[in-house]
């Protein structure tokens, strides 16, 4: 071009010494099949299992569960938490603001059960090894399971585009190390594989005629505190073994509660709906609404009392220490054990609604020493001391150091266990460089000590949705996230967490149990902070293997048509409808307040 100063000659001498372009033959959306392997049918799997299916075309999805029914951590686990939040299925029934282990997982049923996820899950199904293939960029698993027919356990296995891990990090469990826990000759448990449902600890006991029986439990974490605040009442002698101290928070949100539902304010306990309420929840939405929306609120705006010397976490930790006091004024002693020098928060806290109560009744001891051994009829500490017993409930929590129990082999022959130690590295909690196509919920620091976890999980299945559709809308054959993109996270991470409560000298699961160093369960935000950060994935972050050995970046192009243009089928006029169409608002005239 004249007077330009721009040639063209090295581009068309490039072009013509190329092969001539060839194009596909098939529509930009003649969508390729996928498949999509799930680790874990609790919440995220479940999520998983409707998502997937909703917003992927062409997809193949199939849900391993190892234990033989839904829930995860509710499948055998009895603790009640409150869940006002899932999308998916708002419930407005629930019997208690603080659900029972039971109803919680009635409801996962309920919902798995409304969207016929059943046909993607495969219960009694355990993935004992996992391996990335880089020639196809598949993901082979195999699966442990019994045989339809004989009901000896054989392994299968299976392929996949995309490996999606929905464990969870409060799903395997352990025994304490005791000297001789093994050599006891009662009825000897654990919390989280408390084989009840659909009972309630309560209704175990009352079964179970622990009217009669000395029980003993050990552990004041989540379910030690719950445990023995529900059996309390139902046993004829609780001994209680806390070596460590905890805060016992005021239940939350209890003012606000009382206001909305029209009560007087009072001793909160578990407020039970009347039937009343539950009434106004189904059939008044603005009401329900009101309830949920107005709580969530509360529940998100404590962040701040997470964050070291902030007027909030005093005054927390003011108001728990008061109450706390007060309902051990009966036996003031136990305080001396029990309340902690440590930030709220510092460690997991639970409002433990009675517990505080049946440590000051008649019937229990609380033991605040350690335990020497367990013998065959109960339970001797370090001082000499002996219980006799009939029942030991073991409280005491999960392997929450991300070991996992089976190998997921990724790039190179590299154990992702091996490639978590000295401590798990991610990025942004869902995704691993070296493990391409594999995403995950509730990883390595993804959950919240403040806040709602359950926008996170949505969120953190959505991430791995939109990844799994531009794998199958770019035709790529692998996606993985850079090295860079989890050094850059990792630093965030190790920069974040002194400005916390997390990181005072505690022992929390949050650090894999230990008094100090890594924080490896948190995310390093508040609830709405992760969620930000997930809603739209940084490609730039990644990197991309191409499905076709063409060299065109643009060929997932086609041939130039739509697949409803090419055969003359479905709605050709899609663009005059919403979510494609949107109408802006018009703007409103100025007022001259003048």
């Amino acid at each position: 071009m004249p007077g330009g100063g721009f040639s063209r000659t090295g581009t068309a001498e490039s072009a013509s010494s190329s092969p001539p372009y060839k194009l596909g033959d098939f529509c930009i959306d003649e969508y390729r099949p996928m498949k999509v392997i799930v680790i874990g049918a609790g919440f995220s799997g479940i999520l998983a299992g409707i998502r997937f299916p909703q917003k992927i075309p062409n997809v193949e999805i199939v849900i391993y569960e190892k234990a033989a029914g839904v829930g995860g951590t509710w499948y055998n686990n009895n603790y009640p938490t409150h869940f006002p939040h899932p999308d998916v299925r708002p419930q407005k029934d629930w019997s208690e603001f603080y659900a029972s282990g039971p109803e919680i997982r009635a409801h996962l049923e309920e919902v798995v059960e409304k969207y016929k996820l059943m046909r993607y899950i495969r219960l009694q199904h355990e993935i004992v090894h996992a391996q990335y293939d880089e020639p196809t960029g598949k993901w082979h698993v195999r699966v442990r399971r019994p045989n339809p027919e004989t009901g000896a356990l054989e392994e299968i296995e299976d392929t996949a585009d995309v490996l999606f891990s929905a464990i969870g990090v409060l799903s395997r469990w352990k025994w304490p190390d005791i000297e001789g826990l093994k050599d006891f000759k009662g009825d000897l448990r654990h919390t989280a594989n408390f084989e009840s449902f659909p009972k309630t600890w309560q209704e175990v006991a009352e079964s179970e005629g622990w009217k009669d029986k000395r029980v003993g439990v050990v552990g004041v974490g989540s379910s030690a505190i719950q445990m023995i605040a529900a059996i309390q009442p139902k046993v004829q002698k609780l001994v209680t073994y806390v070596r460590g101290k905890t805060w016992l928070a005021l239940s939350f949100g209890q003012d606000t509660v009382a206001r909305l539902l029209g009560r007087e304010p009072g001793e909160f306990g578990n407020y039970r709906f009347t039937p009343e309420e539950i009434e106004r929840f189904k059939n008044e939405p603005e009401f329900f609404w009101n309830f949920r929306n107005t709580l969530e609120f509360e529940f998100i705006s404590s962040y701040a009392y997470t964050l070291r010397g902030t007027e909030l976490g005093q005054k927390f930790k003011n108001d728990s220490l008061e109450n706390m006091k007060k309902k051990l004024a009966k036996k003031p002693w136990i305080a001396d054990h029990l309340i902690p020098d440590f930030p709220v928060s510092c460690r997991r806290i639970t409002p433990g609604p009675g517990f505080l109560e049946a440590l000051c009744e008649d019937n229990v001891d609380f033991v605040p020493t350690e335990i020497k051994r367990v013998t065959e009829k109960g339970i001797e500490t370090v001082d000499g001391q002996y219980n006799d017993l009939d029942v030991i409930i073991c409280a005491t929590g999960y392997d929450t150091s991300y070991q996992l129990p089976f190998k997921i082999i990724g790039r190179n022959g590299v154990d992702i266990n091996d490639k978590w130690s000295p401590h798990p590295v991610t990025y942004l909690s869902v995704a691993v460089d070296g493990f391409p196509n594999m995403f995950m919920a509730l990883g390595p620091n993804s959950t919240i000590a403040s806040g709602m976890l359950l926008p996170i999980m949505e969120q953190q299945v959505m991430y791995a949705v939109e990844v799994t559709a531009k794998l199958q809308r770019d035709r790529y054959k692998s996606i993985e996230v850079k090295p860079e993109a989890v050094r850059d996270f990792d630093q965030y991470i190790e920069a974040y967490f002194p400005k916390t409560v997390f990181t005072e000298n505690c022992r929390s699961w949050y650090k894999v149990g230990k008094e100090d160093g890594r924080v490896v369960g948190l995310w390093p935000g508040s609830t709405l902070h992760a969620v930000k950060s997930l809603m739209h994935p940084r490609w730039e972050d990644y990197n991309f293997e191409h499905l076709d050995p063409v060299e065109n970046r643009l060929y997932w192009l086609g041939d130039g048509q739509t697949h409803s243009e090419k055969t003359l089928t479905g709605d050709l006029a899609w663009y005059l409808h919403a979510p494609f169409l949107d109408i802006p608002p018009v703007p409103k005239d100025e007022v001259d307040e003048a």
